[in-house]
């Protein structure tokens, strides 16, 4: 499920910019990632399901290691075509490193973005104090009553060209990634699941420095669901 939705969104992707045609190679690169695949172990439940498919099919239909080439191969895309796998900040690295790409001259284009999709879709989940999730099942993202997230399922992808070339031969033009920066905060925080305030800054800063902007430039501000 979660490599045909991909699959789904990078055609739109294609669609919409005016890429569609497959018929020739093109120098699309592509980067993203996916959860884990529940799809899998569900399949594996069933005894009588998981006889009748074979297990190599069901490795490059599902695993993470076939996510971007299986896209790459189903609509002619000759640019690099690269896993990314960093959990909460992944369609946001992924991002990050096709804009690299298109900057180093590796490909002409650059198809970004990630998938999660579980099966079964709608289960409820059991909480435990002082754990990721909420106790009441509402994120209240920087409120002094938040108390904990929610995993929610969803699928995103961009297409990604350098500016110059996209004026020059006439595409719509959504946004224009100023800069950007990814780092690591090392062991600097108070768990592994929570973020530290001098990595945060650190990758803020090179960011707007890679960007050439000033702080007091910067008139909105989006962060994901938890606001790490």
């Amino acid at each position: 499920p979660q490599e045909r939705v991909l699959l789904e969104c990078c055609w739109e992707a294609l669609e919409s910019a005016g890429y569609g045609d497959g018929d020739k190679p093109r120098s699309v690169a592509v980067y993203g990632g996916a959860n884990i695949s529940t799809y899998i172990r569900k399949l594996y439940e069933d005894p009588e399901t998981a006889a009748s498919v074979n297990e190599y099919q069901v490795v490059i239909s599902n695993d993470k290691d076939a996510l971007t080439t299986n896209v790459s191969y189903r609509f002619n895309l000759s640019g690099p075509s690269l896993g990314v796998q960093t959990f909460c900040s992944t369609s946001l690295v992924a991002t990050h490193l096709a804009a690299r790409a298109l900057l180093a001259g590796e490909c002409d284009m650059a198809l970004a973005g990630g998938v999660s999709v579980r099966v079964p879709d709608r289960v409820g989940h059991v909480y435990q104090e002082g754990g990721m999730e909420s106790p009441d099942g509402h994120v209240r993202t920087f409120d002094a009553a938040a108390r904990g997230s929610i995993f929610g399922d969803g699928s995103a992808v961009v297409l990604l060209k350098r500016l110059s070339r996209a004026l020059e031969d006439g595409d719509p033009v959504a946004a224009v990634i100023r800069g950007s920066a990814v780092n690591n905060d090392g062991s600097l925080k108070v768990g592994f699941t929570a973020p530290s305030v001098r990595g945060q800054a650190e990758v803020i800063s090179r960011a707007l420095t890679d960007a050439g902007v000033r702080p007091a430039e910067v008139s909105y501000v989006e962060a994901h669901g938890t606001g790490t």
